[in-house]
């Protein structure tokens, strides 16, 4: 079992910059994949981004060249660098992690997770 808690959420203004942080139990970099995934209210929970076990890293869209995945194996911490934050960004994001993620962008191909830390973007 792999616990994850995630930090750093909070409010800011569009155009502003937050880091995520994830600390998880136990993991290491070569035998799981990470990510990170949002859910806004009334929306489907949605993967922004993935870190795969060979460091090869996946966005989506709505967020490339926006956001960055990142990882401290050391500290067992994954990071979410997020900049330039639009509203439509207002979401809790949650960290996730697994073997073997069937579907990389699918929230249920994942089996473990964190609690959510909440993210909020005002124009």
């Amino acid at each position: 079992q792999v616990q994850l808690v995630e930090s750093g959420g909070g409010s800011v203004q569009a155009g502003g910059s937050l880091r995520l942080s994830c600390a998880a139990s136990e993991y290491t970099f070569s035998n799981y994949y990470m990510a990170w995934f949002r859910q806004a209210p009334g929306k489907e929970r949605e993967g922004v981004a993935i870190r795969g076990r060979d460091g090869t890293t996946s966005y989506s869209d709505s967020v490339k060249g926006r956001f960055t995945i990142s990882e401290d194996n050391a500290k067992r911490t994954l990071y979410l660098q997020m900049n330039n934050l639009k509203p439509e960004d207002t979401a809790m994001y949650y960290c996730a992690a697994d073997r073997y993620p069937v579907r990389w962008y699918a929230w249920n191909s994942w089996g473990y997770w964190g609690q959510g830390t909440q993210v909020t973007v005002s124009s």
